[in-house]
């Protein structure tokens, strides 16, 4: 089991996320945009870590980010709850190559799902 996770996403999924780890005795860590520092997610995780301004193409959405949050606060896996980038095959990739694991499906299940033909 993991003691440290960085869950990349905002919202209810990430308090979900975090209510859960806490359950399970897990630290999380938030990741935020500057119209999200207020946010209840912020305010419940372990550790926060400003990924940038608002547009989620500035912030959610960049890998790098996400990866610099990682090595900031030495989360040993990313939860990427819905949306953003737990649809990008890419992502869950980098992840492996930076030794952080990913929370939820393979990489190649991700890229199945993303062909929509290959998914029927």
């Amino acid at each position: 089991m993991f003691s440290k996770i960085l869950i990349a996403n905002r919202g209810e999924i990430a308090c979900r996320v975090i209510k859960t780890a806490r359950r399970m005795g897990i630290a999380t860590v938030a990741v935020y945009s500057d119209a999200d520092a207020d946010a209840l997610h912020v305010k419940m995780a372990d550790e926060a870590v400003h990924i940038g301004p608002p547009p989620a193409a500035e912030s959610y959405l960049l890998a790098d980010k996400i990866v610099e949050a990682i090595k900031a606060t030495g989360a040993e896996a990313v939860h990427p709850g819905y949306g953003f980038l737990s649809e990008n095959g890419a992502f869950a990739e980098r992840l492996a190559a930076e030794g952080v694991a990913f929370i939820g499906p393979n990489v190649r299940a991700i890229q199945a799902m993303g062909d929509k033909i290959e998914s029927k």
